[in-house]
């Protein structure tokens, strides 16, 4: 069974779903970088998207297939992640080396640009549960101890 790493790989952003504070949900996109079990993105808190997460620290992580590369519009393939987010320090450890990983997946002086920008922030989505559909009847949980595998499903909708 292929694992979540393998499927994202083709991928270089990620569609948000946030929560504003008037209840109302909010979509947009962030460059990532994925490390088998955490979605990293690195956003300004001016985005309406980074300000949602702030207040409501949970997001859904949408990869879906290019609808110019499918076959079939109704059967695209799609990876829905339901996340809990964590904000990520600049002093942390972990900062610095998700930062080198954006630097080779991306323009890497972009990135180094935008890291010398005070407003833009590390969080790392760590996918409590999710989906993947491939085409009609091939769909998946997503489960496995790192919540980064594919499991068949069982009749079960896989939502806490």
């Amino acid at each position: 069974m292929k694992k979540l790493t393998e499927l994202l790989e083709e991928y270089q952003s990620v569609v948000l779903g946030t929560q504003g504070s008037n209840g109302y949900p909010f979509s947009s996109y962030a460059p990532f970088y994925y490390d088998g079990e955490q979605v990293y993105i690195f956003i300004s808190n001016i985005a309406t998207h980074a300000k949602n997460i702030q207040t409501i620290p949970q997001a859904s992580a949408f990869f879906i297939e290019d609808e110019n590369r499918c076959k079939n519009i109704f059967a695209r393939k799609r990876i829905s992640l339901q996340c809990d987010v964590t904000s990520v320090s600049r002093k942390e450890e972990t900062f610095s080396a998700i930062m080198a990983h954006f630097q080779s997946k991306f323009d890497a002086e972009m990135v180094t640009m935008l890291m010398g920008m005070k407003d833009f922030n590390l969080y790392a989505l760590k996918p409590i549960y999710g989906e993947a559909t491939f085409g009609f009847g091939e769909a998946y949980n997503i489960g496995g101890e790192k919540m980064n595998e594919l499991v068949a499903r069982t009749g079960d909708s896989g939502h806490k």
